[in-house]
């Protein structure tokens, strides 16, 4: 029909409440399909029997509730300027300096009125016959009759006919994107990715990032879209979700024995007797000690110091107390992992280390690392020089765990005298190696372990009175630094930051990756070459693996280490000098220690190959196989793994909890999550697709119940959905009563619909149920709701059944608009904060749509204003 459109359902069915669903007919109860209704417009059906007389949008009922009168809303009433509802219809009006035409409808300028008063006089035509031959309006004059038009049409040259005006063929109607030409006005529409701001005119870029739930990880907004990123780790599928990447499933990570996956990261582990190599992924012999425990006796006095030439961490943790360790502690083996090549073993055994924890107190003491007075220390330097030195080297001490916490005395017997006075504890963790390579025929593996755990408990107890006569050292880059300060001692200046940090401005800030603290001149100071650090906050930095002094100042890892090996070479440490991979072996990564066999007998072209790639197969797989070299054949992935490249010899594990529909799946896109989506709550919530805003997966069922408190009845926003249109209804999304076939249908539909729709349901609960297919698939829905107070229900009928709230694609946007919908939801649920909404959101919403809900919420909680 002109200007708008109408639903009609097949024989059998008949148009649901939202005049856009039809739903099977009961053989009894409806008495629609009666010619003799004696509805004007439309007929519908009550659930209890009977039936309900609607209008066209543009009209309203009359109050026989049969009759439609016309209002403003359609063709602005036929008038020319401006156009008020009255009890008797339309009533036009004209702007300053025009007065209303005889017709009523038309506004002349006032200079003209008296010339065209006076032509009317002559005339001799009547409106009388045939509307005197106007299209639309006619009145008579005394020259005959006089033809108008309404608004948005115009008279043509016979003085009779009326045209549509095209607004759009001048200036695109002032439109910023899309000019839509509509009979007797036109309207503005924007590009996907923008909306139409209030004045109907100019479109604005939508910030998606600023919605709910638009990404897992990161949002970039974009003009008239957006991105989404995830963090380290994780990859992007279903378009906004992030999942982890289980990275020993791509070449086992590149470890060279086995490979557990971690959320986000991924570590590999090596068999007993190994440790693993500094680039995380190769296993080499034992690491020599990096922690050396030195203790010198002078006399009656024990001097001991901890000295840590790499590998030393310090980790504040309160005012109180902190940790250093030094050292590497022996190889932890982990429960989970994928061995690689179990045949290759280090040549050195590691047997079980030994483990010892010292605890020590002091009093009036506080903890406090600090470095020691220039005068102790050169005390403490002559002092070492002496004689005495009994240095714990054949200790094999590897690692150190020193941990001091001062702490109040409690209350007790302990505590009769001396309440509230601090007491520093030091706990260290001693973790000794024991090498079988220095067993002897009279000294076996036992007596080796008693001897080294003799000499532990001997460097402790000397420890222990070094800590009593408060001559304990610890040793970071040539600087020394007592553990705890007296309380005798006066403290230190306000304005000095602990160790690891340095003052900028009125802050401290922790000494950045690439630096260390200076207990000297008490500032961060980069990393010399040849060494580097990872962590904030350090007192020292770690040696590269060849102790060199080359490199980059201030390196922030290893791999600012100079002179790695390249791809398709290798070393012992995976340092230069290097030799390239031989034939039948490749490399793809930096600063390795071995090469990949390509196995099954395969050689590569040349020396020094960097992938797979370069192995000479028997057959070349295509994406979505990998080539297995025992079989020397391309073997489809399995379900729930990929692969996009060609010639390779695994398979990628799907991110996170997705899986894929088949087997021989060739890109990351293919793998979703079959969990049903939404969240369930009783005044609002929303439904979604499983792997939403991705493509659903096939063969999978959700279910969702809605269950309101007492007397609130629930409303459904469909935004849009898709679902394959080709697959004849294999994908069906219902809502009903409950999961009885035969229970009342609200809503049921196995097609896309881009056009928005919002209805009440017609039971009070809702079980919702999608049911996909095995064939095709589609993007799905997202679908929010809301429940309402039982006692507006006829307002919120009133309104969703309005065809003004989709007779324009600026209505229909907003209803896509998650932030408007939340905020169209709030008057929906409360219409009581209609009032204050419109105030806060006025400039949210065009004025059509805020003249819609006042016209029906004024009304009805205003009723006799």
């Amino acid at each position: 029909m002109m200007g708008s459109y109408e639903c009609f359902c097949r024989e059998g069915f008949f148009l649901s409440d939202n005049q856009h669903t039809c739903i099977q007919r009961p053989e009894e109860g409806m008495n629609c399909m009666n010619k003799n209704h004696g509805c004007a417009h439309i007929c519908r059906e009550t659930p209890k029997g009977g039936i309900a007389c609607e209008c066209r949008p543009g009209f309203e009922l009359t109050k026989n509730q049969r009759d439609c009168k016309l209002t403003c809303n359609y063709g602005n009433g036929g008038c020319q300027h401006t156009c008020d509802d009255t009890d008797q219809g339309p009533k036009c009006g004209c702007h300053v300096k025009f007065l209303l035409h005889s017709d009523g409808v038309t506004c002349i300028g006032e200079r003209h009125f008296q010339q065209h008063v006076i032509l009317e006089t002559f005339s001799n035509e009547t409106c009388a016959v045939n509307n005197g031959g106007c299209d639309s309006k006619c009145h008579d004059a005394a020259t005959g009759v006089h033809c108008s038009c309404p608004m948005g049409f115009m008279l043509q040259p016979d003085r009779k006919t009326c045209k549509d005006i095209d607004e759009c063929r001048l200036n695109n109607g002032g439109c910023d994107h899309i000019c839509r030409n509509t009979v007797g006005s036109f309207e503005c529409s924007c590009k996907k990715g923008y909306k139409l701001l209030i004045n109907e005119r100019n479109c604005q870029d939508i910030d998606e990032c600023s919605f709910d739930r638009t990404c897992d990880h990161l949002c970039i907004n974009t003009p008239g879209s957006f991105q989404c990123l995830c963090n380290k780790g994780y990859t992007l599928y279903g378009l906004t979700h992030c999942g982890d990447v289980d990275e020993c499933s791509i070449n086992r990570g590149g470890c060279k024995f086995g490979c557990i996956n971690t959320p986000g990261s991924y570590q590999c582990t090596c068999p007993a007797g190994c440790k693993l190599h500094w680039n995380k992924k190769d296993c080499v012999g034992s690491v020599p000690p990096r922690a050396t425990l030195t203790c010198n006796k002078t006399g009656k006095k024990d001097s001991c110091a901890l000295t840590c030439a790499s590998k030393a961490r310090f980790q504040p943790e309160s005012d109180s107390s902190y940790t250093v360790s030094c050292g590497t502690p022996v190889l932890r083996q982990g429960s989970q992992q994928r061995p690689a090549n179990s045949s290759q073993q280090c040549l050195e055994t590691v047997v079980a280390p030994i483990k010892q924890k010292a605890s020590f107190k002091i009093k009036d003491a506080k903890c406090h690392l600090h470095p020691r007075a220039k005068g102790k220390q050169d005390e403490a330097g002559k002092a070492g020089a002496q004689g005495g030195a009994a240095p714990c080297s054949d200790c094999q001490v590897a690692f150190v765990n020193l941990k001091c916490d001062s702490s109040k005395k409690g209350k007790g017997r302990r505590a009769r005298n001396s309440s509230g006075k601090e007491v520093t504890r030091i706990t260290l963790e001693f973790e000794a190696e024991i090498k079988p390579e220095e067993t002897t025929a009279s000294c076996n593996l036992h007596c080796l372990r008693q001897k080294v755990e003799k000499k532990l408990k001997s460097a402790i107890k000397a420890l222990k009175k070094s800590i009593n006569q408060e001559r304990f050292l610890l040793r970071f880059a040539g600087m020394e630094y007592e553990v705890a300060r007296k309380l005798s001692v006066a403290p230190e200046r306000q304005e000095s930051c602990g160790p690891g940090q340095q003052r900028l401005g009125t802050k401290c800030v922790s000494c950045s990756q690439g630096t260390y603290y200076h207990g000297q001149t008490e500032q961060c100071v980069p990393c010399p070459s040849g060494t580097y650090q990872e962590k904030e906050g350090q007192l020292s930095c770690d040696l590269c693996p060849r102790s060199d002094a080359f490199g980059p100042v201030g390196a922030t890892n290893i791999t600012g280490c100079t002179g790695q090996c390249p791809p398709g070479q290798h070393s012992a440490d995976g340092f230069k000098p290097c030799q390239p991979c031989p034939r039948g072996s490749y490399q793809p990564e930096v600063g390795r220690a071995l090469c990949f066999p390509c196995g099954g007998g395969l050689t590569t072209k040349h020396e020094g190959a960097l992938s797979f790639q370069d192995c000479d197969t028997k057959v070349q797989c295509s994406p979505g196989h990998y080539y297995n070299t025992s079989v020397h054949r391309c073997i489809r992935c399995a379900v729930g793994t990929y692969q996009p490249d060609f010639r390779q010899n695994y398979c990628i594990a799907c991110p996170g909890n997705t899986t894929t529909d088949f087997d021989g799946s060739t890109s990351v896109s293919q793998c979703k999550n079959r969990q049903c989506g939404g969240e369930l709550g009783e005044y609002t919530g929303y439904i979604e697709s499983p792997n939403y805003p991705g493509n659903y997966p096939a063969n999978v069922e959700c279910t969702w119940n809605i269950n309101p408190p007492p007397k609130r009845k629930i409303l459904i926003v469909v935004p849009e959905i898709f679902l394959p249109s080709e697959d004849e209804c294999g994908d069906v999304l219902v809502m009903r009563k409950n999961s009885s076939p035969s229970s009342i249908t609200t809503y049921e539909t196995c097609q896309t619909y881009e056009r928005p729709i919002a209805f009440t349901a017609r039971s009070r609960k809702l079980w919702i149920n999608f049911k996909t297919s095995e064939a095709n698939s589609a993007r799905g829905f997202q679908i929010p709701y809301v429940t309402y107070d039982e006692d507006y229900e006829q307002l919120v009928e009133d309104i969703v059944r309005d065809g003004r709230l989709y007779a324009s694609e600026n209505h229909q946007e907003i209803l896509k608009d998650k932030k408007l919908i939340k905020a169209f939801f709030d008057v929906l649920a409360h219409p009581q904060n209609y009032f204050k909404y419109t105030e806060k959101h006025k400039e949210m919403l065009p004025r059509s749509f805020i003249k819609l809900l006042r016209s029906k919420v004024s009304s009805f909680l205003r009723p006799y204003k």
